[in-house]
């Protein structure tokens, strides 16, 4: 096939391939300049196409492999990192801790061991209150005053957080 038959060939196809690029562009002055860079890199690039094979499917191919590298390359454009938020931590004098799973596991840890060294008349209470119990509910099940149960999970709070002052954020 001579470049003159190739490159009728391939603006013949230009009016099909343009619903197509409507499709993906969804705006029809961007799907014309979509069909008219596909014509463009076929032209350019006749000899990687083999005879006697589809020749509107490559040229479909061409255009949506174009149109996925312009549309990654608007996103990346687009989508600065503010680096300055970054920056700030290089230039402190605190110690910045990043936590994983481990970390996870050892606080869990801590937490179970400082519930279960709460005395048990504030543990119940407690732990009612924490798997969804209301005060009211609580009250009725221990067979105690709700005041008192407001009181035994304060005491129990208070304590929780003295002993695990350690994970405080703001100190």
């Amino acid at each position: 096939m001579t470049a003159i038959e190739f490159s009728n060939l391939v603006q013949n196809m230009a009016q099909a391939l343009r619903p197509a690029a409507m499709n993906l562009t969804r705006d029809s002055d961007d799907a014309k300049d979509l069909v008219q860079e596909t014509m463009l890199k076929a032209l350019t690039n006749k000899e990687k196409f083999k005879a006697g094979t589809n020749l509107k499917a490559w040229l479909y191919t061409i255009m949506r492999n174009t149109f996925i590298n312009n549309y990654n390359k608007i996103t990346k454009r687009s989508s600065n990192v503010d680096s300055a938020e970054y920056l700030q931590y290089l230039n402190t004098d605190e110690n910045y801790v990043t936590y994983n799973k481990g970390t996870a596991t050892f606080v869990m840890g801590d937490i179970n061991k400082a519930i279960e060294l709460l005395q048990e008349e504030h543990r119940t209470p407690f732990m009612m209150y924490y798997v969804g119990y209301k005060y009211l509910e609580i009250a009725e099940k221990l067979k105690i005053p709700i005041g008192t149960v407001k009181n035994r999970i304060h005491i129990a709070r208070k304590e929780l957080k003295q002993a695990l002052k350690v994970y405080r954020q703001d100190t």
